[in-house]
């Protein structure tokens, strides 16, 4: 797995990270693409991951504070699930978070169907449930 990383909404890292994320969050989930794609997207560090050169992951970054890095829109493609590349995904993040954005701690708000699997990557939930694009969520976080 090789992982790109962009801050430029017009490069093809980006489309490739809107590609995936429309399949994910519009067409399998039904989200609102005005939900979907924000007022943060020139904001963020956008990250794919590409098997060989075919785009089958992303996430996104937001600096909410000195220290802390909110992880936000992470997909991996369908057929590409339950093969540990969202595990690899959340390494990479960390790893760039620690090293080129000083952070100490991750925030994440998750799906509620994924909270196991962010438990099993070392996150914990914090604070009351709530919905997002109308799907029920929990904030979670970890210390890096």
């Amino acid at each position: 797995m090789i992982f790109k990383t962009t801050t430029d909404t017009s490069s093809d890292i980006y489309k490739d990270s809107i590609a995936i994320r429309a399949e994910v969050f519009i067409e399998e989930q039904n989200v609102d693409p005005a939900l979907e794609i924000d007022e943060l997207e020139a904001e963020a560090l956008h990250i794919v991951g590409y098997m060989n050169t075919t785009p089958v992951c992303t996430a996104r970054l937001l600096q909410k504070s000195p220290g802390t890095v909110k992880i936000q829109r992470v997909a991996v493609l369908s057929a590409y699930r339950e093969k540990g590349i969202g595990s690899e995904l959340l390494k990479y993040i960390s790893d760039i978070a620690l090293k080129q954005l000083d952070a100490s701690s991750l925030i994440l708000d998750s799906q509620d169907h994924a909270i196991p699997f962010y438990e099993k990557e070392g996150y914990s939930v914090y604070g009351g449930g709530f919905l997002d694009a109308g799907i029920p969520h929990h904030s979670m976080k970890k210390s890096i």
